[in-house]
């Protein structure tokens, strides 16, 4: 019994390490392309933060990842290639508007996995990075809803 709940543990500490590099390569990759593609400066700056933060983010999990001896994905899923050639299909305003969209779905949804795993994982150095990291999302998030309300004005 308690061999199952250390193996349950240790894969939901590897499915959040996981998907936070995930979530870390698709931030970068649609930064560097909003920088390119986004028609207003509040969507190339804000590009510009998801890059550098984002970037840092996942030099410091892969660290602690190495620390542990296990190798995080280097590349993007399916799922995030998909969103970036959906944003590849936009322009001028509608992709601000998606861009925008997508920042703040994904946050709100990094921010649950982010507070489940800074509250529940057995692993101290993990619970401390995710808390660690949680405060840049919440300033992600507030500034991803700046942006879409600023473009969803835009005519």
């Amino acid at each position: 019994m308690m061999q199952n709940l250390r193996t349950i543990k240790l894969k939901e500490m590897l499915s959040f390490l996981v998907n936070a590099a995930e979530i870390s390569l698709q931030e970068v990759s649609l930064g560097i392309l909003a920088q390119q593609k986004g028609s207003t400066s509040i969507v190339k700056d804000l590009g510009k933060m998801m890059e550098n933060d984002h970037t840092t983010a996942l030099a410091k999990l892969n660290d602690l990842a190495q620390t542990k001896s296990i190798t995080l994905p280097s590349s993007q899923t399916k799922n995030s290639q998909d969103n970036y050639q959906k944003l590849m299909s936009k322009s001028g305003k509608e992709f601000d508007k998606e861009y925008a969209d997508m920042m703040v779905k994904g946050h709100k949804e990094a921010i649950e996995k982010f507070e489940k795993a800074s509250k529940e994982t057995t692993y101290p150095s993990i619970a401390a990075w995710a808390t660690e990291t949680l405060p840049i999302l919440r300033t992600h998030l507030d500034h991803s809803m700046t942006c879409k309300s600023s473009v969803d004005e835009m005519k």
